[in-house]
């Protein structure tokens, strides 16, 4: 019994050892990260910045977080912000030590959008006379669209050109459903508003199939306009090479087709690149990574005239409240209404550029930010800057601005909700479970999800959601000083990109951030700010010792294993927590 003892506690006391030297170092790594991210990079001469692109895109990101999440992981990947490459791209192109820019394309989970955005940078950095050049053991097809604006297009003589077209394949789980017994109730307005198709149906509505087909025309057509001028390719030429497959066959056959300018292997292109920038052979060429371009200081006077231009993100799924460690990965109404205020009251703070990238979500939410940003407008201009979708939800909060920029991608629109409601008494059924009730009035048992809702029911929830959709159509119509009339013809929940957009009125510019942000400081009447962004992101320390840290690396997890169809499984796994009244986009913006 002795030995037992002394076992065990020599057990637990190690454990506990352990545990405190683990604590010890990751507190030391931590430290170590905060401590390298405040250290300025001085950018000597023969330096080219390289974008090393593998893993995912978002708006914003959070470096050391991000970094310590991968080992929590075992993630390899890196999660890159949209505004830090663009930033570093155009303080490569002022600084007169940097000679060019070198993308090294391997793999990026983003959309066309973001693509679109730093892809213009890149035209624009070009225009400094540096030059840009990219290489890929593997171009998949949005990498290549955005390393086709390069001077040179380098491929490995044994790697592939992705270049097939677009297609979008949703999953449809009514049948998987069917078998466990689980029926989804729907109620929803808007011929096009399909979201909840996957659980109600086998294949594509009629006119789900219309939008889509739109929607990736019109995408497709974006990307043929730009490497096309990029690549002096015929539209009709980009077309037949997309048709004949071209990564099935020798490399070579990309450079017949002028896709890329030459083959080279991985360990020859630092040579490639020292002749591109004129630099002697024995002499060092100094890569800068984006990491290191974020440090470099920006190369303009300090404002002090006082003026800010708010930036305020507005990233992820609308909800009423959050439910995750950090509100990164959510628009939470009640913290955003909370911040937009603040923004209101800030005197030095002259106009706001609200960056959307949004698929949606609670409706009840949608209507108290949509609110919070016209009180916003009355005091001081806001200009909408919309990214890879600022649709449904995303929509709803956006139109009401003083003005809308998307880019010609970017997924908009979608003005419509729906209503779900699970009933699981097939299921109940399966496994012998059965349920009975006692109540006071008509519809006090209104909520159990283990029996379908009766006829009266029905009928209050579609009114429900008749009344959501009417609210949202007057919303927009007020926002972009129209009729409710001339909003309802191109509503009905339907999605359009912001090339589309443009055209009947859903937005007004086509454009990234930097156009949003020069309308803003016109409307403002300033020539003199300084730019902030906004929320401030929370420590690193206070998220890891939050306690809901374990659910968010669950659902970092679950992320990089279901890609493209994390949404659906997300809106299963939580569908109790979700406000009952949805506006969301009809689909998910998996095209490939």
């Amino acid at each position: 019994m002795k030995d037992f003892l002394k076992f065990t506690l020599a057990t637990v006391t190690g454990l506990v050892l352990t545990f405190i030297v683990l604590f010890v170092i990751g507190m030391i790594s931590i430290f170590s990260l905060v401590a390298s991210a405040d250290t300025e990079t001085i950018v000597k001469k023969n330096s080219i910045m390289m974008l090393d692109l593998n893993g995912t895109l978002v708006e914003r990101s959070q470096e050391d977080l991000n970094s310590i999440l991968s080992q929590l992981t075992g993630d390899s990947n890196d999660i890159y912000g949209l505004d830090d490459i663009l930033a570093s791209i155009q303080k490569a192109k002022d600084n007169e030590n940097i000679k060019g820019i070198y993308i090294k394309a391997r793999y990026l989970h983003t959309s066309y959008a973001s693509l679109q955005a730093i892809r213009n940078a890149l035209i624009d950095f070009k225009e400094s006379g540096k030059f840009v050049v990219a290489y890929s053991d593997m171009y998949t097809q949005g990498l290549y669209y955005l390393s086709s604006v390069a001077d040179k297009v380098l491929l490995n003589p044994q790697g592939i050109v992705e270049w097939q077209g677009l297609a979008s394949t949703p999953i449809f789980y009514k049948d998987l459903l069917n078998k466990l017994g689980i029926e989804m109730q729907v109620f929803k307005v808007g011929t096009y508003k399909s979201a909840v198709e996957p659980f109600t149906s086998t294949e594509m509505s009629p006119a789900n199939r219309e939008q889509v087909s739109a929607f990736l025309n019109s995408t497709w057509s974006q990307i043929l306009e730009g490497v096309s001028t990029s690549r002096n390719i015929s539209i009709d030429s980009l077309n037949e090479i997309a048709n004949e497959m071209l990564m099935f066959y020798p490399a070579n056959k990309n450079v017949e087709a002028n896709l890329v300018d030459t083959l080279i292997y991985q360990n020859d292109v630092r040579d490639y690149l020292k002749q591109m920038a004129n630099i002697d052979q024995k002499d060092r060429l100094r890569i800068l990574n984006l990491t290191d371009m974020m440090n470099v200081k920006k190369s303009v006077p300090k404002d002090k005239s006082g003026n800010i231009v708010a930036v305020y993100y507005a990233s992820g799924e609308i909800v009423d409240e959050d439910n995750s460690i950090t509100s990164s990965d959510y628009i939470v109404g009640s913290k955003v209404i909370r911040d937009l205020r603040k923004l209101k009251e800030n005197d030095d703070v002259k106009a706001v550029v609200l960056r959307v990238n949004s698929p949606g979500g609670s409706a009840f939410a949608s209507e108290q930010i949509w609110h919070a940003v016209k009180e916003l407008k009355a005091e001081k201009p806001v200009v909408v800057s919309m990214g890879n979708y600022a649709a449904s939800g995303g929509y709803y909060i956006s139109c009401i601005a003083d003005s809308i920029v998307a880019e010609p991608t970017t997924l908009t629109g979608s003005i419509g909700i729906f209503g779900i409601f699970p009933n699981m008494e097939g299921l109940a059924n399966k496994v012998g479970l059965t349920t009975d009730v006692v109540k006071t009035n008509k519809f006090s048992g209104l909520g159990n999800v283990m029996r379908p809702l009766n006829e009266d029911e029905k009928e209050l929830m579609q009114m429900m959601v008749n009344r959501g959709y009417y609210l949202f159509v007057d919303r927009c119509a007020e926002g972009r000083n129209t009729t409710r009339e001339a909003i309802e013809k191109v509503a009905e929940g339907r999605v359009w990109t912001g090339e589309m957009a443009k055209e009947i009125g859903l937005v007004d510019e086509l454009g990234g951030i930097d156009r949003a942000m020069e309308i803003a400081t016109a409307m403002a009447g300033i020539e003199h700010y300084s730019i902030k962004s906004y929320p401030d992101q929370e420590g690193i320390l206070s998220i890891l010792l939050n306690t809901k840290a374990t659910s968010y690396v669950e659902s970092k997890i679950l992320k990089s294993k279901l890609g493209d169809y994390y949404s659906d499984f997300d809106l299963l796994r939580n569908l109790e927590q979700k406000a009952m009244i949805q506006a969301r986009i009809p689909f998910e913006l998996n095209a490939k």
